[in-house]
């Protein structure tokens, strides 16, 4: 199996997940509240937890849709910057990353 391939195995692998947890948020989001005040504050606070974990899990998403985009492309890999190889083992760790290492400590 060559790399590209791996690759998009575990940006989709991800994706599913993250739409899944995305789906398990906005289903946590629409319960409702209790009517006692102090449950519902409480309740109120995690409310404003799950948003911002599903905030991140959106922009997670975009990234992941770019890099199977560079991918569709045949620029998957190249640093979007300064065009140079990202290292196997950034991408490895982050295959939806844009950026080779030394851009993405300039930026």
């Amino acid at each position: 199996m060559n790399s590209t391939t791996t690759y998009r195995e575990l940006l989709m692998s991800r994706l599913a997940e993250l739409d899944s947890r995305l789906h398990r948020i906005e289903s946590e989001l629409d319960e409702e509240h209790s009517k006692d005040w102090e449950e519902a504050a409480v309740e109120h606070e995690g409310d404003e937890v799950l948003q911002q974990l599903g905030q991140s899990g959106q922009e997670e998403i975009a990234r992941i849709r770019a890099a199977l985009q560079r991918l569709r492309d045949g620029t998957y890999g190249e640093c979007v910057r300064c065009g140079d190889q990202i290292s196997a083992e950034r991408l490895k760790t982050l295959p939806e990353t844009p950026l080779c290492k030394d851009c993405a400590a300039a930026v």
